[in-house]
């Protein structure tokens, strides 16, 4: 069953379909906003006045992954539904050639930054002497668990562990504190975290050989096959990270992942629209 289109806007039919794109894409930037509030929050607790410049990328690390994920998003947009049925400029692919370019060297940096954290959380430092929280009240320090970071005072070292053994997670900074169960959990959500970007990366692979191919008028053959099973591996690997973050309690990190999801397969859908008209051409 196909949808009639409701409206126009200038030769583009705003059908069902393409009105779900418009909210998907909508709820992404709104995302994307809030994780930049995010960053702000925790870089409070983890960068100091002297911080470098890859310190502080680090600490926006979310913030430069997803400006580069949504540009990428909307690059695929136009190639696949957009701009897909007129031929492109010389200026105009070099344009999207170099934006792209840009977006990789940014997500390359998320890998860099995930990595970094996850090698700093296995270098963490015990802290000699150290039996209770309420003893650093005058470090400047925050702890963590869970990636909740508090600034610890009078008022709630007592009561944010019960632990008798601490750790610097971030030497040699030494700004944040955590303890054995805290330090379990931090990793197991760095190694997500790694995971997860690599898989994206991979699903980025796919999608830019499927765009190449139809490019050049290739809509069918084993090649397809081979990437339509390597995806639906790939995105049962972000479903999996979903259920994770559900059971850490970050509700917010697995509505994200949902959307992004939801965002490609929007570019999916258009990559089988496409496919079918350059399949019905060759008929």
């Amino acid at each position: 069953m196909t949808n009639s289109p409701v409206m126009k806007i200038g030769p583009y039919p705003l059908n069902t379909l393409q009105l779900l794109k418009l909210v998907v894409y909508s709820l992404l930037i709104f995302n994307f906003f809030l994780y930049i509030r995010e960053d702000l929050l925790i870089s409070s607790h983890t960068l100091r006045s002297g911080s470098t410049f890859l310190e502080i990328t680090r600490s926006f690390a979310t913030t430069i992954d997803e400006s580069a994920w949504i540009t990428l998003l909307l690059l695929f947009e136009l190639e696949t539904y957009l701009l897909s049925d007129e031929p492109l400029s010389r200026s105009k692919v070099l344009l999207m050639q170099a934006i792209r370019l840009i977006c990789y060297v940014s997500l390359a940096h998320t890998l860099y930054a995930w990595f970094g954290n996850l090698m700093e959380l296995y270098a963490s430092v015990p802290i000699e002497g150290i039996t209770s929280l309420c003893q650093m009240i005058d470090e400047d320090v925050s702890y963590a668990f869970n990636l909740v970071y508090t600034e610890i005072d009078q008022s709630n070292c007592a009561s944010l562990s019960t632990a008798t053994q601490f750790f610097y997670v971030d030497p040699p900074t030494f700004l944040i504190v955590e303890d054995h169960a805290g330090l379990v959990i931090e990793k197991q959500l760095a190694w997500i975290d790694l995971f997860e970007a690599i898989t994206w990366l991979v699903i980025l692979f796919t999608i830019e050989v499927a765009v190449w191919l139809q490019d050049r008028n290739i809509g069918e053959g084993l090649i397809f096959k081979v990437l339509r099973t390597a995806k639906l591996c790939l995105y049962s690997l972000l479903w999996a990270a979903i259920a994770y973050w559900i059971y850490r309690g970050h509700y917010m990190f697995a509505w994200d992942e949902f959307v992004w999801i939801a965002g490609f397969t929007a570019i999916e859908m258009n990559m089988v629209e496409w496919r079918k008209e350059i399949n019905e051409a060759e008929v």
